[in-house]
């Protein structure tokens, strides 16, 4: 089987041909070939340099996610070869993204958008929240490791969120759910606002991912300001458990 690269992934500099297939899937990037299933297909074993990081625009590293989001769903994922990963990134790291999801064990970003060992920083809590302590992260992973996306990725059939919705109280939850329901509050739903309705629980779910988003906009002075000078992308995203598709929210 070939080896080839994605757009969030690392090699040595030395690597000549993945530096090849590198170029190839950031020109299917760039003009929105997804689709393609030559590049789908392929596999890799390595990780980013700086060089090849820096490259790269945060519009491509988040085509890359979608693109890996499609073969997850089309069982064409990568043959990863994660014990080469693990030696070429013991002397660093040059992640692209950082991903800041659940921690619902049916809801593995790496997984789920098919990336491998030294692609994305990720941070999991019980709801995708984003207190100090995880904006400080994400302020660490972009302003000093460099990368350029951060991706607040919620889920259908959160539990967090229905905890939220009926007021769960488990000692220090209680604190962290409490942070969860002003997006109940804040969604606009006409029919049955209880945690037993799916349809309610996932229309919280994207109030809560958006919230979030605002959270570390308003949170980090840092990260906004990045944001504003167009060296880093904030967005959210949704991952739905039945049939897998990560949606990206506008």
């Amino acid at each position: 089987m070939h080896k080839k690269t994605v757009c969030c992934a690392a090699a040595p500099s030395n690597s000549v041909g993945r530096r090849t297939v590198l170029k190839t899937a950031l020109g299917v990037a760039a003009v929105g070939l997804a689709a393609s299933m030559g590049d789908a297909e392929s596999a890799y074993a390595a990780a980013l340099s700086k060089p090849e990081r820096d490259k790269l625009t945060p519009d491509q590293i988040i085509e890359s996610f979608k693109q890996g989001n499609r073969r997850f769903r089309l069982g064409k994922m990568r043959s990863h070869d994660y014990l080469a990963q693990k030696r070429v990134t013991a002397g660093g790291q040059y992640p692209a993204a950082v991903i800041l999801s659940c921690i619902d064990s049916r809801a593995p970003a790496e997984i789920i958008l098919d990336t491998g060992i030294g692609d994305t920083f990720n941070a999991r809590i019980a709801g995708n929240i984003a207190n100090e302590d995880l904006i400080g992260s994400l302020e660490f992973a972009c302003a000093a490791a460099g990368a350029k996306v951060i991706l607040v990725m919620g889920h259908t059939g959160c539990g967090a969120i229905k905890g939220a919705i009926d007021h769960v109280e488990l000692g220090s939850l209680t604190g962290l759910l409490a942070r969860i329901r002003p997006a109940v509050d804040e969604t606009q739903y006409a029919g049955d606002r209880s945690s037993k309705n799916d349809e309610f629980v996932d229309a919280v779910a994207k109030t809560n991912v958006q919230r979030t988003i605002d959270a570390i906009r308003n949170g980090s002075s840092v990260l906004a300001s990045m944001e504003k000078d167009g060296k880093l992308k904030i967005v959210g995203a949704m991952y739905h458990l039945n049939g897998g598709a990560v949606e990206f929210l506008a």
